[in-house]
């Protein structure tokens, strides 16, 4: 079940709920780290599993830069580009975790509001919400080539002033410590879910307000009328 690492905060009087996409709501990190790889080999460089897994939840060229800072600046930007082809092309096989969806139906009845914040580009984005016919729940979604990448919290400041709700009435969920410090750096109440990029420990070392192992612990935790 959740694990509540904080008493002073009530998910029940939260009226906007920011999601993180990859890890979080959507099954794609084992797909993000093969295409890591194809895109890294193919440009003579490669890494481990681990070290991809490590900057899920930057913007793609932010990660790229740390993964491999040996590589030129074309390199770099020819690897964003055979990422990105190969990504595209089998972005069939990712689909939302089990219960999300029934997840965010039930939180639009109950009158939440529900965002996104992501590492993506908006072209990227769009096109998976697309696939996932998932558009119509989130009132704003905002994306790293519009507002800097995490953990900068210039996405959440944007959704905030967008959705003209405070800091106090809002919560992010993400499977990143890039997510988690984003969060801290407002002051906004977390969540981090343990089955998305970073292990439990390093996300619980970010200090979020509230911890989950499984996707339906998470639906568990926000659909629950308090």
């Amino acid at each position: 079940m959740g694990s509540d690492l904080s008493t002073d905060h009530s998910l029940a009087d939260k009226t906007l709920i920011i999601f993180d996409w990859d890890g979080t709501l959507m099954d794609s990190i084992g797909l993000i780290v093969e295409s890591m790889h194809i895109a890294g080999e193919e440009h003579g460089f490669q890494t481990t599993d681990k070290a991809v897994q490590d900057i899920i939840g930057l913007s793609l060229m932010n990660g790229i830069e740390i993964l491999y800072p040996q590589a030129t600046k074309q390199q770099k930007l020819a690897i964003q580009q055979s990422y990105a082809d190969y990504y595209i092309a089998n972005s069939h096989r990712t689909p939302l975790f089990d219960s999300i969806e029934e997840m965010l139906q039930t939180l639009q009845q109950q009158g939440k509001q529900l965002a996104v914040a992501t590492g993506k580009k908006r072209k990227g984005l769009d096109r998976v919400l697309d696939a996932s016919d998932s558009h119509d729940y989130f009132v704003m979604t905002r994306c790293a080539d519009e507002a800097g990448s995490k953990p900068d919290p210039q996405m959440l400041t944007d959704i905030l002033v967008h959705t003209q709700q405070r800091t106090s009435q809002a919560v992010f969920v993400g499977d990143s410590i890039y997510d988690i410090q984003m969060a801290n750096q407002l002051g906004m109440t977390s969540i981090a879910v343990n089955y998305g990029t970073a292990s439990s420990a390093a996300l619980a070392a970010q200090h979020p307000n509230y911890q989950v192992e499984t996707p339906q612990d998470l639906v568990d935790l926000l659909t629950q009328e308090q």
